[in-house]
């Protein structure tokens, strides 16, 4: 049985009007992006998911109540709070116990959607499997391999061994659908030059693909990825620069663990001059839209 789940006005009457909705992270808005930034983006991409149709559905942990959408003033809060604890699945039990607030990564927001019956969440990008021997693997994998809800992403941080993370979810049998794209995504840039075996070229025949493996009895997550928008692509081959540069800064600190992904992406908003977080938010907010369409499709 899942624990007890706080629901927002709005998100109640769309649950009990059989409306579609969308889970959005939290992570983004306390950790991923700076102010004022945050809550501007966490505002747009709501307002993106109603514009098309469904209705957003932002995950959080305040005081300790897991939160399944959040009003105003909550999502004012927690873009402003300190101290605000990141949240994956090992996490859920001592947040809650201690009464702190939460902000639920991808892996987080995967479990609270499935909870709340919630079949598409929009994020950023996932995480992944990290450059080294291989054995620093984001809790958002292993994730996708066991909870039913599709993601709507960019790919993988670009920060990260995209081979190694593709590998990992096919050896884990997660499907994963490019969006009106051949290609895994590179985050900032629509190309990495991985191909991809399945790709969806509207929310409707995505839909499908997801209804289906599900219907099969096949449990765990879909991915789909989804490319930036081509006019806010940044150069594949020089933001691999900047992230060999960013990469070996964090060894040098030491940095690692739960710190590595937003120290990564502090130096490289720093080495593009901000160019990076523009990429950010153009590919948070494209994910929004899509994320809405196939959850209206999946309602039908």
């Amino acid at each position: 049985m899942p624990p007890p789940l706080f629901f927002s006005p709005e998100v109640a009457d769309a649950i009990g009007r059989r409306q579609p909705l969308v889970a959005l992270e939290s992570t983004v808005i306390a950790h991923g992006l700076p102010r004022p930034h945050n809550l501007n983006l966490a505002q747009r991409m709501e307002e993106l998911v109603r514009e098309c149709g469904a209705t957003p559905a932002t995950i959080a942990i305040l005081n300790g109540q897991i939160k399944v959408g959040l009003t105003s003033d909550e999502l004012n809060y927690l873009a402003n709070a300190d101290h605000v604890v990141k949240v994956s699945r090992r996490d859920f039990p001592i947040v809650a116990t201690r009464k702190q607030d939460g902000a639920t990564t991808v892996a987080g927001t995967m479990i609270v959607a499935a909870w709340a019956g919630i079949k598409v969440f929009a994020t950023g990008g996932i995480g992944g499997v990290h450059h080294g021997d291989g054995t620093d693997i984001s809790a958002d994998l292993p994730e996708l391999s066991r909870t039913s809800v599709a993601v709507v992403c960019a790919g993988a941080k670009s920060i990260l061994d995209l081979p190694a993370t593709l590998e990992w979810l096919e050896t884990a049998g997660v499907p994963v659908i490019g969006y009106q794209t051949d290609e895994f995504p590179a985050f900032y840039s629509r190309s990495s030059g991985l191909k991809l075996e399945a790709r969806a070229d509207n929310a409707s025949e995505a839909a499908q693909m997801v209804k289906a493996k599900w219907q099969m009895g096949l449990e765990g997550g879909v991915l789909i990825v989804n490319p930036i928008p081509e006019k806010d692509s940044l150069d594949q081959a020089k933001m691999g620069i900047a992230i060999s540069r960013a990469i070996t800064d964090s060894q040098v600190n030491g940095i690692s663990g739960k710190q590595l992904t937003p120290f990564l992406l502090a130096k490289l908003s720093e080495a593009t001059k901000g160019e990076s977080l523009k990429a950010n938010i153009a590919l948070l907010e494209n994910n929004a839209r899509v994320a809405a369409r196939i959850a209206v499709e999946m309602n039908r």
